[in-house]
């Protein structure tokens, strides 16, 4: 085998990959390596031990250029029902939440259809009910706290008393079961969003340096079934008189609503309910030239893609932005293994194929948000789609959607009921949360096309090897005051076993590596609920203070070493590529 530091990429030799590359590959005639002679001398080396990845970028010019806030975030309207919309004031919270931006805020999701706005600032008269014991006192305390919070100008902040969190934490253990119930039934019950409500929601954002993307009910229907939107104009006259900056979308997976509600939105019916909502935008001046978003299809099998294909014929110009959703598994999975089948992994790329096919032929060019993305949805599973073994399929997610060009992808849920959540209800990051931290800070919207040579087993006839080995690669994040203008993040999923090794070559080659390595921290392996990067736990200084990211310094020429079943990010410094440059 050569001397893999002095190794080309013939283009007849090497598979030309973009940026989701699935090291699939198969170099079994190639120079770079010759099986031994059967007999030959000594031991033979194991396929394991011989394996090495030669990578290579272009660096030269992006495959694809992204929204700044590629990575976003949504949450589920059940906060109000649970009471924890009474908490997103909370310090450690906004904190969180800045430390993602800049991003969307989604506040949406199955109940947005159920959702009823009422300009009122009447906080008990609309607060879903509480145990006995202590609904009193846990209603004198929101209300007290509301009072204190009015008092404050610009973002209002709030240190919430340990007692309290632990009430509410009491009161959303007892409406999740009934939530789930919901849920695993499909039938929901109707939540009311007040102007307070609307205030928290906002006020949230505005703290966090988030952008609002706020659902309409889309199931409201005067009796020739067009949309009623006599709820929606209050709405929006409401933010308008407070100037609150909102984007704007119509229902949720409207291709569901037979299941749900027992009724069915057609295509050209939906059409013209966004027609409608864009000329509502267009009568209240402040929201004239606002984002209207949609229709925030579902998963694209049969029905959707005939909706999502209607949908464009007929309004296609009407949305500034095409949105639909993907979830990968049911959230009543019981084994680790589950989130790391190769198969699963693959499953986005199929979808998003078809979404991109169906969006640009008739309205090319036009942006697509991937919305409501989990690892699970029925809530999740709990110590699974909240623990270290989800955040293969978070990553792939996030890695695959930039290299098709995907402009945005909105993560459910940054903060919620259920084990899909991002932070859990002590405010306190789970794994997918530092992943996400990670990302927002080393990774650009610039994506950098991967070229891989590497050896591989020798396929059987007519079957497709899915290697468990994921590289993908941007210009690093500008935001990034560590690194200059012209350095390249390139991150990369190992679901192997075993280690495998890196070699940078080509343009990469005999560059000084930053190394960020996520890996589970404790003894609970791909349970862990908590990481360790470079070998230190990550955890928050105070409600205020992140912890220091800090990198390993691989030397230049070092061959990177990825450990089994790990996730890693590696900042290839100064080397000045031209794509990254300005």
């Amino acid at each position: 085998m050569p001397n893999p530091a002095t190794c080309h990429f013939p283009g007849s030799r090497l598979w030309l990959v973009s940026v989701a590359l699935m090291v699939q590959s198969v170099i079994s005639s190639s120079s770079t390596y010759q099986r031994p002679a059967p007999g030959g001398g000594g031991k033979r080396t194991g396929f394991m031990e011989r394996t090495l990845i030669l990578l290579d970028v272009n660096t030269r010019s992006p495959v694809q250029v992204l929204n700044d806030n590629f990575l976003s975030l949504q949450l589920d309207p059940s906060i109000i029902k649970d009471g924890w919309l009474d908490f997103l004031s909370s310090k450690r919270l906004v904190t969180l939440a800045r430390g993602l931006s800049p991003a969307y805020l989604r506040f949406g999701g199955k109940r947005t259809d159920f959702l009823h706005f009422h300009n009122l600032k009447n906080l008990a008269k609309f607060r879903g009910p509480g145990p006995d014991y202590y609904l009193k006192n846990y209603e004198d305390d929101i209300v007290r706290s509301d009072i204190a919070l009015d008092k404050q100008r610009g973002c209002k902040l709030a240190n919430h008393p340990d007692m309290m969190l632990e009430l509410q934490r009491e009161k959303a253990a007892q409406m999740q079961l009934v939530l789930l119930k919901e849920q695993l039934s499909n039938l929901y019950s109707n939540i009311t969003i007040t102007a307070r409500s609307l205030d928290k929601l906002y006020n949230f954002a505005e703290c966090a340096g988030l952008h609002l993307v706020l659902g309409l009910n889309a199931q409201q229907r005067n009796p020739d079934s067009s949309w009623n939107s006599s709820s929606a104009l209050s709405l929006l006259k409401y933010s308008a008189g407070k100037k609150y900056n909102i984007s704007w979308e119509l229902g949720n997976e409207p291709n569901g609503y037979r299941s749900m509600m027992g009724q069915t939105v057609n295509s050209t019916q939906l059409a013209q309910d966004y027609t409608l909502l864009r000329t509502l935008l267009q009568s209240v001046r402040y929201y004239s030239r606002a984002h209207l978003l949609g229709p925030n299809a579902g998963r694209p099998r049969k029905n959707a893609i005939l909706l999502l294909d209607g949908f464009m014929k007929n309004a296609g110009s009407v949305v500034d932005a095409v949105t639909w959703q993907h979830y990968y598994m049911d959230g009543r999975v019981t084994k680790v293994e589950d989130f790391l089948k190769t198969r699963l992994l693959d499953t986005l790329t199929e979808q998003i194929t078809k979404v991109l096919k169906v969006v640009n032929s008739h309205a090319p060019g036009k942006k697509v948000w991937l919305g409501g993305v989990g690892p699970a949805w029925a809530g999740g599973t709990n110590n699974l789609s909240d623990t270290y073994a989800a955040g293969f399929l978070w990553l792939n997610t996030l890695g695959m959607a930039a290299m098709q060009g995907i402009d945005v992808v909105l993560r459910h849920s940054f903060f919620d009921y259920g084990y899909t959540h991002l932070v859990d209800q002590h405010f306190n990051p789970l794994p997918d949360y530092w992943l996400s931290l990670v990302f927002k800070r080393l990774v650009g919207p610039r994506v950098l096309a991967v070229r891989v040579a590497g050896l591989q087993r020798k396929p059987r006839p007519g079957r497709v090897i899915r290697d468990k080995l994921r590289i993908y690669a941007h210009c690093t994040s500008f935001k990034n005051r560590n690194y200059v203008r012209g350095s390249i993040t390139i991150y990369i999923i190992n679901l192997h076993r075993s280690r495998k090794k890196i070699k940078l070559a080509g343009t990469l080659r005999n560059m000084t590596v930053h190394q960020y390595l996520v890996q589970p921290y404790g003894t609970d392996g791909l349970h862990a609920r908590s990481v360790q990067l470079n070998g230190e736990r990550l955890l928050m200084v105070d409600n205020e203070t992140f912890p220091e990211l800090k990198p390993r310094t691989l030397r230049a020429g070092r061959t990177i070493a990825m450990p089994p079943m790990t996730i890693g990010f590696y900042v290839i410094k100064n080397i000045n590529a031209y794509a990254c440059r300005k």
